[in-house]
């Protein structure tokens, strides 16, 4: 018998330290901020943070359109860095245009030229809005066919020589005069020689000259190269 109740009693002993374990363990799990107890059925702010639903994602075909316009938006340059012609001065992309002008009339020309950067310019002011203009430049082909109306799309061909043209006219009020008539002379740079470097020099300088203006070019050994 007293063994019967030495069991009871212990038993009776290691059920309360039972009831005491799951106490402490339902106070740590459900203690809330300060050591209290959450109410039944209520989350911890750490809890309702972690079973809030996450943020909707944009439809995958939306986000491959978006990752499109930044990357071709970082990939455009600006019109200046593709377009030379756009920083020239009026003055000076009017005899740029000459120079376009007469290269498309020739049959043998069937790329599409583009101005590709100044070498060296020269300007005589003659008073009353008069002004004598020397312009030293080159012209890139492309690979689109000349006298392409929009040449947004066109690209520089390295296949083919440079033209080296210079041209030489007088200007009122910023427009091009018809008389004396402008001089224009291009060539592939491969094929240019000092005599008519020369020669270009003596035409522009006899342009000046005829209208009894001082001389438009004195030589051209400051030109770039």
């Amino acid at each position: 018998m007293r063994a019967a109740a030495v069991s009871s009693q212990e038993m009776r002993k290691a059920g309360w330290r039972s009831v005491c374990v799951c106490v402490c363990v339902r106070v740590r799990v459900a203690g809330g901020k300060g050591g209290h107890l959450s109410s039944p059925g209520s989350l911890s702010e750490a809890e309702e943070k972690m079973a809030a639903p996450p943020p909707p994602l944009l439809p995958l075909p939306m986000m491959m359109m978006m990752m499109m316009m930044i990357s071709v938006g970082a990939l455009l340059p600006s019109e200046t860095q593709t377009n030379p012609y756009s920083q020239l001065s009026p003055s000076l992309k009017g005899g740029v245009d000459l120079a376009l002008e007469k290269l498309h009339s020739h049959a043998a020309i069937q790329q599409h030229l583009v101005f590709l950067r100044s070498l060296s310019t020269s300007d005589v002011q003659a008073g009353f809005g008069v002004t004598f203009i020397y312009h030293h430049f080159y012209l890139k082909p492309t690979n689109c066919p000349k006298r392409t109306a929009d040449v947004s799309g066109c690209r520089h061909r390295n296949d083919r020589p440079l033209i080296d043209c210079a041209v030489c006219y007088k200007t009122l009020r910023g427009e091009i005069e018809p008389q004396p008539k402008p001089y224009v002379h291009c060539i592939h740079k491969t094929a240019l020689t000092q005599e008519m470097k020369d020669t270009r020099v003596e035409h522009c300088n006899q342009l000046s000259y005829s209208s009894g203006d001082t001389t438009l070019l004195a030589s051209t050994g400051n030109e770039e190269a």
